[in-house]
């Protein structure tokens, strides 16, 4: 996904995603105390989705790396 979807994608589901330089910083726009940074596009979609799951998928999320 590029990373107007991913923004798109984010503001749907109740966060805000910045991109500033190379990082990219996350937060849920009811709770701001709710955020994040992550490196690429990627990891901050991956970062939204597991707040949003409450972390359920982690451990498949890790265990598929591993593959």
């Amino acid at each position: 996904m590029t990373w107007a979807e991913i923004k798109r994608w984010a503001k749907d589901k109740g966060y805000n995603a910045i991109k500033r330089d190379d990082s990219y910083f996350w937060n849920r726009i009811e709770d701001e105390s709710i955020c994040g940074n992550a490196a690429s596009v990627s990891k901050v979609a991956t970062a939204i989705f597991n707040n949003m799951t409450d972390n359920k998928f982690v451990e498949h999320q890790n265990n598929y790396k591993k593959i």
